[in-house]
This record gives structure tokens, sequence and C-alpha cells, in this order.
């Protein structure tokens, strides 16, 4: 038996915008599954729900990263290129305030995804790291293969990329910062380049944080 609870994110961007995540408890969204299963004789249904499934990229200093590395954390996804001349730039220095809030906490991380698989090597990731201030691991900068990326974002992350040789830059792509909890499922969507949307993800990593142990971050 299976029932979807699929928004895209411009609704689920939406919701969250207006006034959909006031409760004590984040939302879940995207694609959901009712598991029947049976416990000492009774029939018990739990509900599965889309998960960002396992990857394998190179990060901005050559090594490799997987969903492992976000084991127990939340994190923050977007999809970006380093040559982007609209909205990467206003995403990125809006991410930079959340990456300053959290710097540090060993519950959170950020992982910005390149959509340029044929410039953005690892040594070019590095440099756009250094020059928005970001060193360590706890923003990783990912370089995949066209096809594994581009299907982990319209697929698991909800967010719509493509190649367009009209666009601006050679790519089109959303400019949505994806929350995601420890269990790896989508928790919201903000638009990274509306400071007041940036405002209300540090607003709900708290409320996410406080979920786990009750205290916020």
């Amino acid at each position: 038996m299976k029932a979807l609870n699929y928004l895209p994110l411009a609704a689920l961007a939406l919701l969250t915008s207006c006034g959909g995540n006031e409760s004590k408890t984040l939302p879940i969204f995207g694609n959901r599954e009712a598991v029947e299963r049976t416990v000492d004789g009774k029939t018990i249904i739990d509900t599965v729900y889309q998960t960002i499934p396992d990857f394998n990229f190179v990060n901005q200093d050559s090594a490799q990263v997987t969903a492992h590395n976000f084991d127990n954390k939340i994190y923050v996804a977007d999809f970006f290129f380093t040559t982007c001349p609209s909205i990467c730039p206003i995403m990125h220095r809006n991410m930079l305030k959340v990456y300053e809030k959290y710097k540090g906490n060993e519950e959170v991380m950020f992982a910005s995804h390149t959509i340029d698989y044929k410039h953005d090597t690892p040594a070019i990731l590095k440099k756009y790291a250094e020059k928005l201030g970001v060193s360590g691991t706890q923003w990783e900068f990912l370089r995949g293969s066209r096809d594994s990326v581009y299907t982990l974002a319209e697929k698991h992350y909800l967010v719509s990329v493509k190649e367009d040789g009209q666009a601006p830059g050679g790519y089109v792509h959303q400019g949505w910062l994806v929350l995601v909890d420890k269990k790896k499922r989508i928790r919201g969507a903000y638009d990274g380049t509306q400071s007041e949307a940036v405002d209300q993800l540090m607003k709900d990593m708290d409320l996410l944080l406080q979920e786990y142990h009750g205290s916020k971050k």
C-alpha cells in the first residue's frame, strides 16, 4: 500500500513562508509509503519517508564524500556552479550567514553540489570555498558525474537543474536551500536569494535541533 505526499519545492517553500512550520515539529516532505508489518500477531502500519540516498562525490580537497559523511547531522543542501552569473553569488552570500551561525556545531553540515561537471574541478571548488571564507569540511563543495548529480537533484532533493546553452553561464537551476534531518528526510526548502527565507531557515534549523536534544543551538 503506497500513498504519495509529494510537494514541488515551490509549494513547499510557500508553505514554509506562510507559517506552516510554526508548530514545535517541522513537517516531513516528499513521497511516503505505508508499510504493513506484524508484531505479536497484530498488524502495524509504519510510514516510510523519502530519504536522500547514498552518493559518492569528490569535495574541494579531492577527498571522497558519501552520504555517510552526513550521518547523525542535519544539513543544508543546494545546487550551484562557480561561474554562475545570476543567483549563485546571492545564494552563497546568504548561505554564508547560516554557516557562520553554526560554524563549529558538530550536528550541522552544508553540501553544495556543482552542476558544472566540466569546469568545476576540486581545485576550482577549493578556490571558490576560500573566496567565500570557508575552511574545513563542515561545508562540503561536491563534484560528481552529470547523471549522478542531476538525478540526485531532481529525483531526491526535488530541485530542477539542466544544461541550457541559451542561459547565462550555460546552466539553469533553482535556488532552493534544502533542509535535511538526521534521517536524511527533507524538512524544508527556502529561497536562497531571499534574506527573509534564509532567516526562516535558521529558525527552522534551531527547531530541528531541538527535536533531537531539547535545546536550541
